[in-house]
């Protein structure tokens, strides 16, 4: 179970202070409980650990051995945003550090395209395809989002023209809208392999749909501890409790906003393999605040690397930030430091430890100096960085994302301002049926 503690808080909060948020984080629990608040009809997600069968992990488990038999080593997930983000968070946290350099090849390799529109990303892409054997997930309710589209319509191209039309429909699957849009039909049309993603599931909160399960799947990680982890935790945020991590988590967070002006949040890891959570964290409470003028803006810092370049604004810099602290219990190996006869580095005080125990000091001598700065700290637990605790801890986060959402006032599950760059830039291509917005957007270059 994810724990929570908020006693780096203590000397700049008051207790009435927090427990006043603790109820307003008791009412935003009972409004998505109840599922009463805005965007309800986004709230699949609450409900997938439960949900998932045996059949749906079988169905992605099927695609993944169908692939190895056809010797396919390298599988391109096509998405943007939540499309990709968070089946890339839990790849990069399950595998290996140095993967590649060992060139180990029990399962696929897992890239991903879509997210960008650099040419040279592109392009990158189809010398590593050209010498690889290949498959593809494409995901997008519509297939008309931009970054996706041109990415699939070239890989599509690639395989087509590399393995003929049959075969390259046997090689993509779609995720895609069980009933409309441009992917849906295509994949109707080709005979393509696909999923649903589902209407009542946003983007963001998708990791535990077909989107995120089936690339984590095809990269050979263990999905069903993933859920099982998330149905863990979910029993446990279930629970109207002062002791929810959910709930002290939202409301210390809006507590510090809202009392305090910490308008800024990072989330510290001290494990690389942590980085791309702290990415779809930021994806994740960044869409679902930050809206109406107001919102936590979510930074993130990887330490200890990171306190040799950010480390000094963090602890002398702007006062507007807080820090909450993704903390790991046990290391997944084992590393001690050994005795040197010529102590040059003078590191023999440390002979006989564990090289994590240093970086849990790190951690913690780092946090103690922020406080003392002006830093209040949470701390975010997890036992180990496993398929079963980081399903319990994305789904931690989304729990207590939509809580923290509506004891701001906003609706978690939209994204109205995620248009205005797709209209300039649809405006700026040319695109038909925007020639009006073209020639006045043309006239303020």
């Amino acid at each position: 179970m994810i724990k929570v503690d908020v006693k780096g808080c203590s000397s700049f909060v008051k207790d009435e202070q927090y427990q006043a948020y603790v109820a307003k984080a008791f009412d935003a629990f009972d409004v998505l409980k109840n599922e009463s608040g805005a965007g309800n009809d986004f709230l699949g997600w609450k409900k997938l650990p439960r949900q998932i069968t045996e059949r749906e992990l079988h169905d992605y488990e099927a695609i993944r051995d169908k692939w190895m038999k056809k010797g396919v080593d390298l599988v391109i997930a096509i998405g943007i945003g939540g499309s990709y983000l968070g089946a890339k968070c839990v790849l990069e946290a399950l595998s290996h550090n140095f993967a590649k350099q060992l060139k180990r090849k029990d399962a696929p390799e897992v890239v991903f395209a879509g997210n960008n529109l650099s040419e040279e990303y592109l392009a990158e892409l189809m010398d590593l395809a050209s010498e690889r054997n290949v498959a593809c997930i494409v995901i997008s309710k519509s297939g008309t989002t931009t970054e996706p589209a041109v990415a699939f319509r070239i890989v599509k191209q690639f395989l087509e023209s590399r393995y003929g039309k049959a075969e390259a429909a046997d090689r993509i699957v779609a995720i895609t809208d069980a009933r409309k849009g441009a992917l849906k039909t295509l994949a109707t049309q080709e005979n393509y392999e696909s999923f649903v993603v589902p209407d009542n599931v946003g983007g963001r909160f998708s990791v535990l749909t077909p989107v995120g399960l089936l690339p984590i799947c095809v990269a050979g990680f263990d999905i069903n501890a993933l859920v099982a982890g998330a149905l863990d935790a979910m029993k446990g945020l279930e629970i109207k409790s002062e002791k929810n991590p959910a709930i002290i988590y939202a409301a210390m967070r809006n507590c510090l906003f809202k009392e305090l002006g910490k308008s800024t949040e990072i989330l510290v890891n001290y494990n690389p393999k942590l980085t791309y959570v702290a990415e779809w964290w930021k994806q994740l409470y960044g869409e679902s605040e930050g809206k109406e003028g107001t919102g936590i803006f979510p930074a993130s810092v990887n330490n200890t690397a990171d306190l040799h370049s950010m480390g000094q604004f963090i602890q002398e810099g702007t006062r507007i930030m807080f820090e909450t602290v993704l903390h790991v219990d046990n290391a997944q190996r084992s590393m001690v430091i050994e005795q040197d006869p010529q102590n040059l580095d003078q590191l023999n005080y440390l002979a006989g430890q564990h090289v994590e125990h240093c970086n849990h000091m790190a951690e913690l001598g780092t946090q103690i100096a922020h406080i003392d700065g002006g830093v209040p700290q949470m701390a975010v637990t997890m036992e180990k960085v496993d398929a079963f605790n980081l399903g319990g801890l994305l789904y931690f986060f989304e729990f207590a994302c939509g809580i923290s959402a509506y004891i701001l006032g906003v609706n978690p599950f939209n994204q109205p301002g995620v248009e205005a760059y797709k209209k300039n830039m649809f405006a700026l291509l040319e695109k038909p049926g925007y020639e009006e917005a073209t020639k006045a957007i043309k006239e303020r270059l």
